[in-house]
């Protein structure tokens, strides 16, 4: 366990003076020094966390560092470091309300690690969002509202390199250092507008997203975006050649996109489906030099594919026979209920998605009276008064 003491400019904010940084930080990397954390833990309710993974390096996600500022004090966890047992963390963590900045990947991951769950949650990114804001990163908001600029490198770095260099130590430290202060503000600007329900009820409903995990892989994975066009040798091509770059990711321990991008792999299905031989085909791939050898793998998974009978691969899912197509008369419904989100949505000056989204206008389009299960309650309140969600009035009877 080390401790960093860093300079720290102050700025006068709302009255109150605020360390643009933090001062000082203590770096957990050691078996047996978790114990700092949790004294510094059991004093308090509520805690400021953010995590730092490798999704961008490596095959299979991981978490490599924690962040938390603890009653004014920064730690950082070395999630990777050799023998360090977080389950006292984890046990401790799981009973305090958390601060935390986009938690849907964050929670998930830690979910996926060790099965954890948020007692309380207060996210800055949801609480933007509800304020209508337009630019509503981490960084964007500490910029605007304390004139800190997050160093880019940080975003883009490999957290699962060891040592952790103390350039990036900072950036991890700055990146919890303002959550309350930000949480503060927003809390101000929402409350003025009559909106803190709306996010307490938004960070339930992410914690229960969370704790869903990651969605599994599925044998309909290959079935990447524009592939609905291929019809015969493109869709085999492309079966073969999404499994090749899996395999290969998985082999290099690197993410699948670094092998090469969904735009190259449609490009040999599109060229496979028009007839191309695969040497003419092959002859116009470009992996860049980092996977050059590659290319004989490719040729062989490319070959497999253009030899495949379609009618072998795995069947697309048929449609629900319990949620049929929309009649005529329910996209007309699903219109008029767009149109109302989308008027109601601008007069708020937030995104209309926010109250409901495309699936869910249809299911309402479909039974108007699911809105109560569908939405939560803010969104169904929103949209409860709407023309389009009223029932239609008797017709006269007829005279006799």
């Amino acid at each position: 366990m080390i401790s960093r003491f860093l300079p720290h400019p102050v700025r006068r904010l709302l009255g109150v003076n605020i360390a643009l940084r933090p001062s000082s930080f203590t770096l957990i990397d050691q078996p047996g020094a978790l114990a700092p954390l949790l004294a510094a833990l059991e004093r308090v309710d509520e805690v400021a966390l953010d995590t730092e993974a490798d999704n961008m390096y490596h095959y299979k996600v991981r978490v490599c560092l924690l962040q938390f500022l603890v009653a004014g004090e920064v730690f950082l966890v070395d999630v990777l470091a050799p023998g360090l047992s977080l389950d006292d963390l984890w046990r401790v963590l799981a009973k305090k309300h958390l601060v935390m900045h986009g938690s849907d990947f964050d929670v998930r991951l830690l979910h996926d690690l060790c099965g954890f769950r948020p007692h309380s949650l207060f996210d800055t990114m949801l609480a933007a969002q509800l304020l209508g804001r337009q630019r509503i990163g981490l960084a964007a908001l500490l910029e605007e509202h304390f004139g800190v600029q997050l160093d880019k490198d940080g975003q883009k770095a490999n957290w699962s390199r060891r040592p952790i260099t103390p350039k990036l130590l900072d950036y991890a430290a700055l990146d919890v250092w303002h959550l309350p202060a930000l949480r503060d503000l927003l809390t101000r600007e929402l409350a003025k507008l009559d909106r803190l329900e709306w996010l307490d009820q938004q960070c339930v409903a992410q914690i229960d997203a969370g704790t869903e995990g990651f969605a599994p892989a599925t044998e309909h994975d290959w079935r990447i975006g524009k592939s609905e066009r291929l019809r015969g040798p493109g869709l085999t091509v492309l079966h073969a050649i999404w499994h090749w770059r899996e395999t290969q990711a998985e082999r290099l321990d690197t993410p699948p996109f670094k092998v090469c991008g969904n735009t190259l792999l449609l490009q040999i299905s599109e060229a496979a489906e028009a007839g191309d031989s695969d040497e003419s085909i092959l002859a116009r791939v470009d992996l860049g030099k980092r996977h050059e050898r590659l290319i004989a793998s490719l040729a062989t998974a490319l070959r497999a594919g253009l030899a495949r009978d379609p009618h072998t691969l795995p069947r697309r899912p048929g449609r629900d026979a319990s949620r049929p197509s929309l009649t005529q008369s329910e996209v007309t419904l699903l219109d008029k209920i767009k149109a109302d989100r989308d008027a109601i949505a601008a007069k708020l000056e937030i995104e209309a998605t926010l109250i409901a989204n495309r699936a869910q206008l249809s299911q309402l389009a479909r039974e108007p009276r699911s809105l109560d299960e569908l939405l939560l309650p803010w969104q169904a309140a929103l949209l409860r008064p709407a023309p389009s969600l009223q029932p239609a009035a008797p017709s006269p009877a007829s005279p006799p």
